[in-house]
């Protein structure tokens, strides 16, 4: 019984492989779901390679040629104190993407183990697990976030944390609607019935097919991660600086943007581009995934 049930599981592994093939096909068929994959590879490498590709460090200052337009000697032209906003754009990625991919990790954590949890166990555990992400997506997150980035102070790790552990009630509900449709499926029961433990179930059973939930959910939620970053940074409780935000260098442009405008539009297009780019691809992914929306 044992060989028989591997052998099936065997089987059924291979028409996940192919049938994630068959997903990467069709996602190369929704041209504003591949555009906004290319922008974010682009501005992957634009992170990875910031140092080469910036002509400036970050902090550089070069008084003489404060708020320059934007030439061929400073592509975005420069701030009140001389330095190059090209520069500084391209090394707030190294700031901003980071934030967005790691508050996600943690939200998806959380999210994902409360779902699995109350979804497949269900009863009191569902109840007070549920209960207690209620009380979460009560709170009005954005305003909640101010006031705990006030009390511990606005730094990079604060910011990533109350991020994480303030987005994943959606996550969580989301998760235990897909696992309560699982739990009931012949091969879960079968897996019950031969005494596969409830972790393996879990695990290797009811969590690799939730992956398409999971994936949709992550790109959007990197997406609001790096756009409530901006926000709170502009407000001055987000990333500090000198250390570049998309957020705090429209701040900063802010009150000389009638005379130098380029100092917060191409910050706030570079924050455009990012979020638009990853909310493309959450929604190609899940117009994928609906089998309504399927040729």
């Amino acid at each position: 019984m044992m060989m028989e049930t591997d052998a099936t599981f065997d089987l059924s592994q291979r028409k996940r492989r192919k049938n994630w093939l068959m997903a990467l096909l069709r996602f190369t068929n929704n041209r504003l779901a591949l555009v906004g994959a290319i922008i974010i590879l682009l501005f992957l490498l634009i992170t990875v390679f910031a140092s080469s590709i910036a002509p400036y460090t970050m902090d550089a200052q070069n008084v003489q040629d404060r708020l320059q337009a934007p030439s061929s000697n400073y592509l975005f032209g420069t701030d009140s104190l001389g330095r190059d906003i090209f520069s500084r754009t391209i090394f707030a990625c190294r700031v901003s993407i980071p934030i967005g991919f790691l508050s996600m990790v943690i939200s998806m954590s959380v999210g994902i183990l409360f779902g699995l949890v109350a979804g497949y166990f269900g009863g009191i555990l569902d109840n007070l697990l549920m209960r207690f992400t209620d009380l979460v997506l009560s709170f009005p997150i954005f305003f909640l976030l101010l006031t705990i980035a006030a009390i511990f102070g606005p730094n990079v790790t604060t910011i990533i944390w109350m991020l994480g552990l303030t987005s994943w009630g959606g996550t969580a509900r989301i998760m235990r609607g897909q696992v309560l449709a699982l739990r009931e499926m012949a091969y879960i029961e079968a897996a019950r019935c031969i005494g596969v433990r409830n972790s393996r179930i879990i695990f290797r059973h009811i969590l690799i097919n939730c992956m398409s939930v999971i994936s949709v959910n992550a790109t959007l939620l990197v997406a609001y991660s790096i756009l409530v970053e901006g926000g709170l940074s502009f407000l001055g409780l987000g990333v500090q600086p000198p250390m570049p935000s998309w957020g705090n260098m429209m701040a900063q442009g802010r009150e000389i943007l009638r005379t130098a405008w380029w100092a917060s539009v191409f910050p706030g297009i570079f924050l455009f581009l990012v979020v638009i780019s990853f909310n493309l691809v959450g929604d190609g992914l899940r117009d994928f995934f609906d089998p309504g929306k399927r040729n």
